[in-house]
């Protein structure tokens, strides 16, 4: 589509008039509010069409493992900036929201195209799972290469978090291709890579979600919704007990200056 050329001006989330708001084809004041609860409307509003009961329970149980993990590097953007502009809410969220990318929480969607790109693979090649599992994480070895949805800096024993997740994937029926191609890269990974990778969190909320029957296009808003209630829930406290400036000075006093004229380093 050029720039400035709307070639298909239409969407089919929302419209409203002087009566009444419709969306998704459900009238909002009738239908949705008092009726529906957050996690139904966030499916309806993303996937046009009210969840299943078990597709309800994935992106529950999903937004829950995923909303806090203390300190993590969003949080502490988030945390400063309010102790920077306490009047800016809406800029300490954002900060928080910008900072999650490919390694913290966006790691979700990186994980899930890796698990569609194997189903494809397998598709290409007579849907053999387990054969293009293998092969990808050869791949990734022969180019050093980390496997998406696998490992855990701190959990190495396994992510207690992605076990729960694939327990209640079982026990809600829901557990099929995606989740399959997850437990073989689980299985085959450590053999393959030398060493232990457990299957983490942001492997198993792709997979679960997926499974359930969300986009693989929309894998990124599970992270997005979930962390913005722990970062309501951070920020909150920022305002009531303060630490951003606290977090800024122990920044300071753990980075040394090593530029021009820089005093000689000392020890090892």
């Amino acid at each position: 589509m050029r720039i400035g050329k709307q070639d298909q001006p239409y969407t089919a989330i929302a419209t409203s008039d002087a009566e009444s708001i419709t969306v998704r084809g459900h009238d909002l004041c009738d239908e949705l509010i008092g009726r529906i609860d957050f996690s139904d409307y966030l499916w309806l509003l993303v996937m046009g069409e009210k969840p299943a009961p078990r597709q309800r329970a994935m992106l529950d149980a999903c937004l829950v493992a995923i909303a806090e993990h203390g300190l993590v590097p969003s949080v502490q953007a988030a945390r400063m900036t309010l102790a920077a502009a306490p009047e800016a809410w809406q800029g300490a969220m954002a900060a928080g929201i910008l900072g999650m990318g490919t390694v913290v929480a966006g790691s979700t969607e990186v994980a899930g195209r890796y698990l569609d790109e194997i189903r494809q693979a397998a598709d290409a090649d007579g849907g053999n799972d387990r054969a293009a599992v293998i092969a990808s994480l050869k791949a990734l070895k022969a180019r050093k290469a980390k496997v998406p949805g696998l490992g855990h800096p701190q959990h190495s024993a396994g992510d207690p978090r992605a076990n729960r997740l694939m327990e209640l994937a079982d026990e809600h029926g829901v557990s099929a291709r995606y989740v399959g191609i997850l437990r073989m890269l689980g299985e085959h990974a450590p053999e393959i890579m030398g060493r232990a990778l457990p299957i983490n969190v942001s492997g198993a909320i792709p997979a679960l979600m997926l499974d359930a029957g969300w986009s693989v296009d929309a894998l990124k808003a599970v992270p997005l919704v979930a962390r913005s209630a722990g970062l309501a829930a951070h920020l909150l406290e920022e305002t009531q007990r303060s630490i951003g400036f606290i977090l800024s000075h122990h920044a300071d006093q753990a980075i040394s200056y090593d530029g021009a004229n820089a005093a000689p380093r000392t020890g090892k």
